[in-house]
């Protein structure tokens, strides 16, 4: 099924402005659809001159009107002489007769949707008149509101600008709903509404009642006169005609409220109030936070434990007299060192992942430390490894931290300056695809040995990266000459999906 942007697109002249406007309105349509207990359709017009549906949302209050999908439908002018008569006088017309499919009697009402000065597209209304509600006090607020935000849509008022409200946690209709004349005084409240606000304290009934001053007796302190975010976000939607979100908590429980400003005609008539109860998913919310601050003091320990055990070795290096055995223990530091990095970064993230360009820089300037004086070696990055995820940043932190050490020892041994006397370049270049890490260091040392073969044994370090590269970072790794040039080249590549 083609998403309403690519439909759009590939069939009408709209331009981007346009398509983000209709996402926009499709982003918040599951409201207007509970509100009004029917079916929406977005149409547009095709470069063809016919109407085509892009988008339907079907109400969750009410039976749909129709079960099958009607996105792709399309219609000839000739056949919808409504829409062009909503886009021409730019209001909202209705019509009701038998839908031609399935011979249901049923309310339609056409919608221009305007954006800035043009209609982009109609909205139809789609209500089965054999499901028609008995008219509640309830289901005449839901109807009257969806009529007056639907006045708004063919007057460019509705969506509103600004950040899309978050989709997954917003309240809805069902949650609890509030309705406020333009002074901010409650002309209706559903009961679910009710039952929210009575587990703030409110006691009484709160029709009739003012609920910004409702809200600042429930959650300001005693004594505490400063205006509590509730209220004075209501306030900033009867004003300014800003929807807006903010929290009321009061008695251990927390109410999520999403104020929208109705003003159908350019005449307020005062705010929508969605109501939900969050206060279980706050108190998930800070079990989440303790449980992210408690793994990142873990990582912040294993750093201080490792950086100890590095401390340690470096000490035992100093009192060695044999060389080979210094040499060994402080390659060993650098090992652990590399790994304290990853833990270091991950101390200080949210998120169980990392940035692994810094950790590689530090990794670097780790390896370039220990070239020999009398052959320096310039260690430098191109490219970017981006965000990694904690157990790949580990192996492939040994892993860079091995291979570059290797470039450092063996390309530039004491002794084989390079011609010129001039400093020695290893160069780690990184390139992130859709779904592969690629990595080589490429060096202009001495190069490989010329008896040199990859499928003999191995020092250690060599070792210890195909091992990580095998079966940590499930990759590849591939060594052998620089080009044409002098030298010696890695090649790792490193799927990112993992499993």
């Amino acid at each position: 099924m083609s998403t309403l942007g690519n439909l759009v697109r590939a069939r009408t002249g709209l331009g981007e402005d346009d398509v983000d406007w209709l996402h926009r309105l499709v982003g918040e349509w599951q409201l207007v659809a509970d509100l009004a207990f029917s079916d929406l359709v977005l149409h547009v017009r095709t470069t063809s001159g016919s109407w085509l549906a892009v988008a339907h949302m079907r109400p969750t209050t009410g039976p749909t009107s129709y079960p099958l999908d009607v996105v792709g439908v399309e219609r000839p002018t000739s056949a919808a002489p409504r829409f062009e008569r909503a886009v021409a006088e730019g209001r909202v017309v209705s019509e009701g007769p038998a839908d031609p499919l399935t011979q249901v009697p049923f309310r339609r009402d056409v919608v221009p949707v305007r954006h800035g000065n043009r209609v982009v597209a109609v909205l139809t209304r789609e209500t089965r008149l054999s499901a028609a509600r008995m008219p509640s006090a309830l289901e005449l607020t839901y109807l009257t509101t969806a009529g007056e935000l639907l006045q708004m849509v063919s007057e460019g008022r509705f969506p509103f600008p600004g950040p899309v409200s978050d989709a997954e946690h917003a309240p809805r209709v069902g949650d609890g709903l509030l309705r406020l004349d333009r002074t901010g005084h409650v002309v209706y409240a559903s009961p679910n509404a009710l039952s929210a606000y009575r587990r703030l304290g409110v006691t009484g009934d709160l029709l009739g009642a003012h609920l910004g001053s409702t809200i600042a007796r429930l959650s300001a302190a005693p004594g505490v006169l400063d205006e509590p975010r509730g209220s004075a976000a209501l306030a900033a939607v009867l004003r300014f005609g800003e929807p807006r979100e903010s929290e009321v908590e009061a008695r251990g429980e927390t109410v999520l409220l999403r104020a929208l400003p109705l003003h159908p005609g350019g005449e307020p008539r005062g705010a929508l109030i969605l109501v939900r109860d969050v206060t279980e998913l706050r108190s998930r919310d800070r079990q989440l936070l303790g449980k992210d601050a408690t793994i990142r003091e873990i990582h912040h320990r294993v750093k201080n434990n490792l950086q100890t055990v590095a401390a340690l070795l470096r000490m035992q290096a100093r009192r060695m007299d044999v060389p080979a055995a210094r040499a060994a223990l402080e390659e060993s530091v650098r090992r652990v060192a590399s790994i304290a990095l990853v833990h270091e970064t991950l101390s200080q993230a949210l998120e169980d992942s990392v940035a692994f360009d810094q950790v590689a820089d530090r990794v670097l300037a780790m390896c370039a430390e220990v070239a020999a004086p009398e052959s320096a070696v310039l260690v430098r990055r191109t490219g970017s490894f981006g965000e990694l995820p904690a157990d790949v940043a580990t192996a492939l932190a040994m892993a860079l931290t091995e291979l570059v050490q290797n470039a450092v020892e063996h390309g530039y041994p004491e002794g084989s300056p390079l011609p010129g006397d001039v400093p020695g370049v290893i160069e780690v270049r990184a390139e992130r695809a859709a779904d592969v890490l690629h990595v080589e260091v490429v060096d202009d040392g001495v190069g490989l040995p010329s008896a040199f073969d990859e499928g003999e044994r191995a020092r250690l370090g060599l070792q210890i990266v195909r091992t990580l590269v095998a079966s940590e970072l499930r990759g590849t790794l591939v060594l052998g000459p620089n080009g044409a040039r002098r030298g010696a080249r890695a090649v790792l590549d490193v799927p990112l999906a993992v499993t």
